[in-house]
C-alpha cells in the first residue's frame, strides 16, 4: 500500500463514526421537537387538542367547585346524552341539565375529583376526550351525608361551535 493511499483511508475511517453520531443526535433532536406533548399527558400539543384539554380542565374545576353556572358555560346548546340506554327516561338534554344540575351539585359535599386525560381524538369539528376519574365526595340523603367514591373511564364528546369547543355529550 502506498503512503498516499493509506493517508486517504485513515481520515475516512476515523470521521465516519463521528459523522454518524452527529447525524443520530440531529435526528433525535428533530424527533423530540416534532412530538411536543401537552404537559403531564401523552397527548400531542396541537391547537385543537390544547383547546379540548382546556375544556376538560374547566369541567374538572367547575365540578370540584360545584359550580353549575360555570359548568353550563362549557356545554353545547344541543347537548344530548342517552346515558347509553334505550330508555328515554334517563336521557339528558341541555334544558333538563339546566333544570337539575344546580340541585344535583348542591347535594354534594367535600368534592374531590382526580382526572387523568388519556386521549383526545379530533375529527373536523368533533372531538372525543377519554378521561379516567376518581371522585371522592359525600352526598346528602334523607338520613344524612353518605361518603362515596367513584372511579371510571369517562368519554366526553365535544363539538366546535363558532370556534369554541363545547361538551355535546358525556357529563
Amino acid at each position: 500500500m502506498t503512503g498516499a493511499l493509506a493517508r486517504a483511508t485513515v481520515p475516512r475511517m476515523t470521521t465516519r463514526p463521528v459523522t454518524q453520531l452527529a447525524l443520530c443526535a440531529v435526528i433525535a433532536l428533530a424527533a423530540a421537537c416534532g412530538t411536543k406533548r401537552i404537559p403531564g399527558t401523552d397527548i400531542r400539543d396541537t391547537a385543537d387538542n390544547r383547546a379540548v384539554y382546556e375544556v376538560v380542565r374547566g369541567y374538572h374545576r367547575a365540578l370540584e367547585a360545584r359550580d353549575a353556572a360555570g359548568l353550563l358555560t362549557l356545554v353545547s346548546p344541543d347537548y344530548f346524552d342517552s346515558a347509553g340506554t334505550p330508555d328515554p327516561a334517563d336521557d339528558l338534554d341541555r334544558t333538563r341539565l339546566e333544570q337539575t344540575l344546580a340541585a344535583d351539585l348542591a347535594r354534594l359535599e367535600g368534592v374531590r375529583v382526580d382526572m387523568t386525560l388519556r386521549s383526545i381524538e379530533v375529527q373536523g369539528d368533533t372531538a372525543t376526550a377519554e378521561v379516567f376519574y376518581e371522585g371522592y365526595y359525600r352526598v346528602q340523603t334523607p338520613s344524612g351525608a353518605v361518603p362515596r367514591r367513584d372511579a371510571d373511564v369517562h368519554r366526553l364528546l365535544l363539538k366546535k361551535l363558532d370556534g369554541q369547543w363545547k361538551i355535546a355529550a358525556g357529563l
